[in-house]
């Protein structure tokens, strides 16, 4: 039997752990809301993570391939770094995997004698975490882009606002064409 075969068996299992271990990271009052809520207008949040993380695993189970893997993991990074993460707890959801695996089909790959496929899986789950973090810094900077951009105009409206600026109206820097004959 092939890991990939061993890791579909166990699927539905080791994403619902995956899931919990992700939920475990948000205050109490959040965890109880993003498990029970199973409206998806009421709970983007945990519709988005139980989602996402399927799809994730169905990809890391037939390799990676970072233009697809990078959709699923945009989704749940979004969400991560516009809340108070740091970069390592917004994207360690993707090492926790390791763990579950390990606990849900270690002796599976020991007595079939998968060591050798499990750690080319663990390389899939390292490249997602890379990604995972480009991702990240990618949504960071935009955040931080928007952020400068909306004090740069709050302080223009106040200066303007105050008189100590003015706008500069705009004039057509091309000269005007005089058709009159000269005298």
């Amino acid at each position: 039997m092939s890991l990939e075969t061993i890791l579909a068996q166990k699927g539905t299992k080791i994403v619902n752990r995956w899931l919990a271990l992700i939920l475990e990271t948000y205050p109490a009052d959040a965890q109880r809301f993003l498990k029970k809520q199973k409206d998806h207008f009421a709970n983007p949040v945990g519709t988005t993570l139980n989602n996402e993380l399927e799809h994730i695993y169905k990809e890391l189970l037939q390799g990676v391939a970072p233009e697809r893997l990078s959709l699923f993991l945009d989704r749940i990074i979004r969400i991560r770094a516009v809340q108070d993460f740091t970069p390592s707890q917004a994207i360690s959801f993707i090492f926790r995997l390791k763990n579950i695996i390990r606990e849900e089909a270690g002796k599976e790959i020991r007595e079939q004698e998968l060591l050798n496929d499990f750690m080319l899986f663990e390389s899939r789950l390292d490249e997602a975490a890379l990604l995972a973090f480009d991702i990240y810094m990618k949504c960071k900077e935009k955040i931080y882009e928007i952020k400068a951009n909306e004090s740069k105009n709050q302080v223009s409206r106040l200066l303007l606002k105050a008189g100590l600026t003015c706008e500069i109206p705009s004039w057509n820097r091309e000269p005007k064409e005089d058709n009159s004959a000269p005298s």
